[in-house]
């Protein structure tokens, strides 16, 4: 492999997507695909971009992620986070390219009390969740050089998550009701993007040896753990300046009393020492990591 390996991705302009095409930039010839040059709802157009691109890796950041709106929309939600997959597993086999691609810590049920591990059994609460998990399996079946990293919580200094909502309603209100009964590991976009660069790398280097030894599904997440509630609680002790001057309460609440169309799993923590023991690799604790984050947002115009 020479030093610029040509890597698709997909979904660029996301999250996950916007933070790939940064960590890659300098280290490989990219092709960041959005909505409008790759609609994963459709086969075709799959198929015809990756064989014009001849990529030697696919990165698939691209997803439905509306969980709840995906209750109400399920066959666009399985084509795009169940089909979808399969397609660029099956294109990425034909062109002799690794597959990336990124699920969620909602394949599970959340009914364990430890850590989640990859080989813990799957049963998802939610139509989101059960196409994620199709995709998995999609991507299985298609029998090419793949890596699947479950994540969760997934935020970044930009788009639609958890810490922009949050300090937006900070501002707004006196005091907020964040549900407690839930936890898990949030994870910063930069994080996962800097993680898969060095895998990415890592493999196409044959540093961790053949495919056969390290092609497979992964946990992906920040270390540590913290509720909904402690993290709200945890933005607005870390970003007083970016509250307009307001000290909003945060009180916590069960599931119960802010019901939802998609269930959500109780306890989302996954485990991440298989990550480690084949790679090498931890990403920053959850705290360090929204640290960045929300420094980033500070340092705006």
């Amino acid at each position: 492999m020479n030093a610029w390996p040509r890597i698709v991705i997909t979904g660029a302009r996301g999250q996950v997507g916007d933070a790939l095409s940064a960590a890659f930039a300098g280290s490989a010839e990219l092709m960041a695909c959005d909505r409008a040059s790759l609609d994963l709802s459709n086969p075709e157009s799959i198929r015809a971009k990756i064989r014009e691109a001849a990529p030697d890796v696919i990165i698939n950041s691209g997803a439905y992620t509306a969980v709840d709106k995906a209750e109400s929309e399920p066959a666009l939600a399985m084509a795009i986070n169940g089909h979808a997959p399969g397609v660029l597993a099956e294109e990425a086999k034909r062109a002799g390219a690794l597959l990336v691609h990124y699920s969620t810590d909602y394949v599970f049920d959340g009914s364990k009390t430890s850590p989640w591990v990859e080989g813990d059994p799957t049963n998802p609460l939610s139509v989101y969740g059960a196409t994620k998990l199709a995709g998995e399996q999609a991507i299985e079946q298609a029998g090419g050089r793949f890596l699947i990293f479950r994540t969760s919580w997934v935020y970044a200094p930009r788009g639609k998550n958890f810490v922009l909502t949050m300090l937006r309603l900070g501002r707004e209100r006196d005091s907020l009701n964040v549900v407690d009964d839930q936890i898990g590991a949030p994870t910063t976009a930069a994080e996962l993007a800097r993680a898969t660069h060095g895998i990415v790398h890592g493999a196409l280097e044959d540093r961790f040896g053949s495919a056969r030894d390290w092609a497979g599904t992964y946990h992906m997440t920040c270390a540590g753990s913290v509720s909904w509630c402690g993290l709200a609680r945890a933005i607005f002790a870390r970003a007083p300046g970016l509250l307009d001057g307001k000290t909003p309460a945060v009180n916590p609440i069960a599931t119960s009393e802010y019901p939802t169309p998609a269930k959500r799993p109780a306890n989302s923590v996954l485990s991440n020492e298989k990550l480690h023991g084949r790679f090498g690799l931890r990403l920053a604790s959850w705290e360090s990591a929204l640290d960045e984050v929300l420094s980033a947002i500070s340092s705006r115009p």
